[in-house]
């Protein structure tokens, strides 16, 4: 199981990214929209991304845009938008793009379980 964390600020990166290490989940990370472009390149197994929405160089809906408009991509991987993004507007024009579900920071390790579950996404519980 593979998990990639998109997302400009490092706290998070390691936060997340140790979470679903916990979860089993190998962890790749990436600090913009572009970088994930780069690592989905590299690594088209992924099985969940994490992703924010406000960043640098490439924002996380431009990334989710992108990514499934590839055909390769258009279903899986699952993406989770974790973001401070909190309105009705932003969350419907996510999941219109092709995010699967939203987890508002801050977050916890339940929520993140939580939405692998509304997903089907396998996790070991350590």
């Amino acid at each position: 199981m593979k998990a990639l964390v998109v997302d400009d600020a490092k706290v998070v990166r390691v936060s997340l990214g140790r979470m679903m290490k916990q979860l089993g989940y190998e962890v790749l990370e990436a600090a913009d929209g572009a970088q994930g472009e780069e690592q989905m390149a590299a690594n088209p197994d992924v099985d969940v991304v994490m992703l924010d929405w406000n960043m640098p160089v490439m924002n996380g809906y431009d990334f989710l845009v992108g990514l499934r408009k590839n055909p390769a991509h258009a279903v899986s991987p699952r993406v989770i938008m974790v973001t401070t993004e909190t309105g009705i507007g932003q969350m419907l024009k996510a999941l219109a793009a092709g995010a699967d579900e939203y987890i508002m920071k801050p977050f916890d390790k339940d929520m993140v379980m939580s939405k692998l579950d509304i997903l089907g996404l396998e996790y070991a519980d350590s």
